[in-house]
């Protein structure tokens, strides 16, 4: 009897010390190389600031490791008045040294943002949209597949085990779905809840497993781009305001039992209010997982800083523990950001009582 719990834990131990090995090699790797950098660089001192930014930031190529097939190049779209469509790898915007260059008259700009090269019509305010597969969106796409394929997994498993006990992947979404029914989604918007039951399910699996990409080794800062959460904030923002019924709307433009001197302030008020429900989601969640990411990154950076093996071992010991601060963080974000869209709907839906 005894046996088992000990081989159960041995497993543990060998796992954790791989986890430990793989994010000490992979954070070394990091810092110790940039592909778009000068071959000068190596004889500058190290910069952690400009370091960090540049892993947080979003990329048109993705390096995973150092070497010549450690670096994936993205695909380039881009759209302007003057030559229509071009299609191209971001590869082309870098030369042997890995220099950046310009190609077909583009370039890019800190390496995140495509620019015109300044003659004819891009320097008279020409029309340039950049439809790229960035390093985020890449990893966007690859979460979206993710979340089909478990959730097509978990859906099999129903139509297979069904009036039995729930076995394999369904065992393990099961219980989190009827959590986040019951305890979360019910709750906060009562009454037809079952119709924005989808969509705020989708959200939470879709944040959740974007927050535990975003800390693989290697892996984007996704949920960290406030353009992705801003995006998602816009989503509740449109269900919120579209399916507000006529109480909701009540409230916001003539504030029962408010003096009517005091009406058009208190309506200025609650319009103000309709906005900065989708910028606290959008700001809560991208600073929560940005930060993460900054505090991991600043602390490996100790290392290159002091040039110590001994403050590497312990920094990273410390990225560890962190690490695994950040995997509750990811289940916490995606919980608050969800939690708040249903709480903003089921405000919008609910009968409100007008008698006083």
């Amino acid at each position: 009897m005894t046996e088992k719990p000990r081989l159960n834990k041995f497993k543990l131990l060998i796992v954790s010390l791989l986890t430990f090995v793989l994010l000490l090699a992979n954070t070394a790797n990091i810092f110790a190389s940039d592909p778009v950098s000068d071959p000068e660089a190596d004889q500058e001192e190290f910069n952690p600031s400009e370091t960090i930014v540049h892993h947080v930031l979003d990329d048109h190529i993705w390096h995973f490791f150092d070497g010549h097939y450690g670096t994936l190049y993205l695909p380039v779209i881009v759209y302007s008045s003057e030559k229509g469509f071009d299609f191209f790898s971001s590869k082309n915007f870098y030369d042997d040294h890995h220099n950046m260059v310009e190609y077909k008259g583009y370039s890019l700009e800190h390496g995140l943002h495509i620019v015109g090269d300044g003659h004819g019509e891009h320097a008279e305010g020409g029309f340039l949209l950049d439809l790229s597969i960035t390093k985020n969106v890449a990893t966007l796409l690859i979460n979206a597949l993710i979340l089909f394929l478990v959730f097509r997994a978990v859906a099999n498993g129903y139509k297979k085990n069904h009036g039995k006990a729930p076995k394999g992947i369904q065992a393990v979404f099961e219980p989190l779905v009827i959590y986040l029914r019951d305890d979360v989604i019910k709750p906060n918007i009562g009454k037809g809840y079952e119709k924005y039951l989808p969509y705020l399910l989708t959200l939470f699996f879709f944040i959740l497993f974007g927050n535990i990409i975003g800390l693989l080794p290697g892996a984007a800062n996704m949920t960290g781009n406030i353009a992705v959460t801003l995006v998602l904030a816009l989503f509740t923002f449109i269900i919120t305001n579209v399916k507000g019924n006529k109480g909701y709307w009540g409230h916001i433009l003539s504030p029962p039992g408010v003096p009517m001197a005091l009406k058009p302030l208190i309506v200025l008020v609650e319009v103000i209010g309709i906005f900065t429900k989708p910028i606290s989601l959008t700001v809560r969640l991208f600073v929560a997982i940005t930060a993460g990411h900054i505090v991991m990154l600043s602390l490996i950076s100790l290392a290159f800083i002091f040039g110590s093996i001994a403050v590497g071992a312990a920094s990273s010991l410390i990225v560890l523990f962190i690490n695994l601060i950040e995997i509750l963080v990811a289940g916490i974000q995606a919980y608050v950001f969800t939690m708040f869209s249903a709480l903003y709907i089921g405000m919008a839906t609910a009968e409100h009582d007008e008698h006083h």
